[in-house]
């Protein structure tokens, strides 16, 4: 056949044009294999051989025919065909001419250049690519079902809690699924982020004993909110003013609206916690009811404890059946700070010789017991909700109000009673701390950061009151296998044994002056101001540090703005802060020497 003979040509270095001319009926074709192709319908060349030859030597190119494309001999063979028979024959002919064109460049170093190869494996490879894409479709939406995601997410309590929640069974029916909520919208970086926790998923799956998940960890909004996408939230609820909305919810969303509109990063799931898993006691708004109810008291104290001597003593709280313990501690002078060897040291903690008068501290944080009474002293159901912080005054006593009533619920479910008050501000430990000194008739007050660093490091100058390196303690295997931590373990609640909520004191030891928590559980307030900020200096670090954070040196400061992010208050609460489930505080009392105690008033 004519074809065969042109190729034939080609492989043995023959003039192809020569063989065209020969092969070609009536021997007068041109020179040129478009040519050839271009008087074959006028010589009649009907036949399927000779025609369909003739055609794909069209959509050949030769050495001497430069920048010739195939896509124009294609457009030229489909345009014959569908004039002699049709866009069948037409696309059967391209499909061929095609496949001999590939394999022509291919199988012949001299018919074209390294370029044209390039191109024709791009060609190719974009084909592919095309198959691949259209394969890709239907697995995102195979892997995008309730029923995929539970073959790796084996949590009952996710399934009943998401049962229960105000998007399962919604007023319309609609059922909305996983994937709606913990991935974007399609075109806003959908793939990326399901290609991301797909990953993620997948190793904690195989690498994880599903048994040992922490869900009452999942379920706090820190957490959540990695996990679920505002924009997720915005597809569907697009009018964040409905017509059933709420007052208090109306003054939230604008709040939400203004501050987005600014750029800051406010999360739905913040307020709006148990909307996609049930938590039950949640509660949302203002929480009126917080902390009211008394618990049965066998006993009421109706004075503070009597102190003579600088020893430590057992402090109850008039009014209340409430005691907390109150330590010792001499005064003396020390490395305050860490040297620059010390491992994981951030560049704040300059070591520096410092001296302390003697004083006694609490030997925990300040439990939500102790807390709980000023709230419920100070407060009343139903109370104005001054967010400035005024004190109530007049001729015959010298008051302190209380906090007023927080924006959901700031134990975060873990439990109260001897668990440490966190979620405070500032100014409320400041606040507990002129009320405590005015019940008692002593002078209680915030550390200063010195007296704290002092009573934590207990006479050591190592990185803990205890032996180990922090780098040691925050090793981690190249397949994430975790590190021996059963020293620190001991002492500190910290993300290594505890990394999602507070702990009692009983979970830990004490360090070797009697005091517990002072590294981890939660970072505590002092009385002093970062420096370069309006920030006040918090220690010891918490649950969600690493063993880096909850060092005797380690130091952060209060980030006001960005725990009350989602505080709908204008102005923003005093009492409280919305975002931050990790701070508390502990007490210190002053002692005068060396005449001994002496009652005395506190100043206001």
């Amino acid at each position: 056949m004519f074809f065969q003979t042109y190729i034939k040509s080609v492989e043995n270095k023959q003039n192809p044009d020569d063989q065209v001319k020969a092969g070609a009926d009536g021997g007068d074709a041109s020179t040129s294999p478009a040519r050839a192709f271009a008087c074959c319908p006028a010589r009649g060349a009907t036949d399927n051989g000779n025609y369909t030859d003739c055609l794909l030597i069209a959509s050949l190119p030769v050495r001497n025919v430069r920048h010739w494309h195939n896509g124009m001999a294609l457009a030229e063979i489909c345009s014959y065909h569908i004039a002699l028979g049709g866009v069948n024959s037409c696309r059967a002919t391209a499909i061929r001419s095609t496949g001999n064109f590939v394999f022509y460049y291919l199988d012949n170093p001299n018919a074209a250049s390294v370029k044209n190869k390039v191109w024709i494996w791009f060609s190719a490879g974009l084909l592919a690519g095309a198959v691949v894409f259209a394969g890709l479709g239907k697995a995102v939406e195979a892997t995008s079902t309730n029923e995929f995601c539970a073959i790796c997410h084996v949590h009952p309590q996710a399934t009943a809690s998401w049962k229960q929640g105000l998007h399962y069974a919604t007023e319309s029916g609609y059922h909305t699924a996983c994937a709606e909520c913990h991935l974007p919208p399609k075109g806003e970086g959908y793939i990326i982020e399901k290609a991301k926790t797909g990953m993620r998923d997948l190793w904690s799956h195989w690498t994880k004993d599903s048994s040992d998940f922490d869900w009452e960890a999942a379920s706090t909004p820190e957490r959540a909110s990695r996990h679920v996408y505002n924009s997720s939230c915005i597809k569907c609820h697009e009018n964040l003013f409905p017509a059933t909305l709420t007052r208090e919810g109306s003054e939230a969303h604008l709040y939400y609206k203004q501050m987005t509109d600014r750029g800051e990063a406010l999360q739905c799931i913040s307020c709006h916690l148990n909307s996609g898993h049930y938590i039950e006691g949640y509660l949302h708004g203002t929480n009126t009811g917080f902390g009211m109810a008394q618990g049965g008291q066998d006993t009421v104290y109706s004075s503070p404890a009597a102190v003579t001597a600088f020893e430590d003593f057992t402090e109850q709280i008039p009014g209340s059946g409430v005691t907390f313990r109150m330590v010792a501690i001499p005064g003396g002078t020390f490395t305050m700070g860490s040297p620059a060897d010390e491992p994981l040291r951030d560049a704040d903690e300059a070591a520096r010789e410092v001296a302390v008068d003697s004083f006694f501290i609490a030997e925990v944080e300040v439990t939500w017991d102790e807390y709980m009474e000023f709230y419920r002293q100070t407060a009343s159901e139903g109370r104005s909700t001054d967010t400035e912080g005024s004190r109530l005054k007049s001729d015959e006593v010298d008051a302190v109000t209380g906090a007023t009533p927080p924006y959901g619920k700031p134990d975060q479910n873990w439990g109260m009673g001897q668990r440490p008050a966190i979620s405070m501000s500032w100014h409320a430990a400041d606040t507990y701390c002129r009320w405590l000194s005015l019940v008692t008739g002593r002078s209680y007050r915030l550390p200063t950061e010195a007296e704290w660093e002092y009573a934590c490091r207990a006479g050591t100058e190592t990185p803990y009151f205890f032996e180990g390196d922090p780098e040691q303690y925050d090793k981690r295997g190249i397949f994430g296998g975790r590190p021996d931590t059963a020293v620190i373990g001991r002492y500190v609640v910290y993300r290594g044994n505890s990394p999602s909520r507070t702990q009692e004191p009983s979970f830990v030891k004490a360090n070797p002056w009697g005091l517990k928590n002072m590294s981890g559980n939660v970072a505590e307030f002092c009385s002093d101001i970062y420096e370069g900020t309006d920030e006040h200096v918090t220690r010891g670090g918490s649950y969600r540090d690493g063993a880096g954070g909850v060092r005797s040196a380690a130091r952060d400061y209060t980030h006001t703005s960005e725990w009350l992010k989602t505080d709908p208050q204008m102005p923003k609460s005093v009492w409280w802060y919305s975002d931050c489930f990790y701070v508390g505080f502990r007490v210190v009392m002053d002692w005068d020497q060396p005449a001994g105690w002496s009652r005395r008033t506190p100043g206001f």
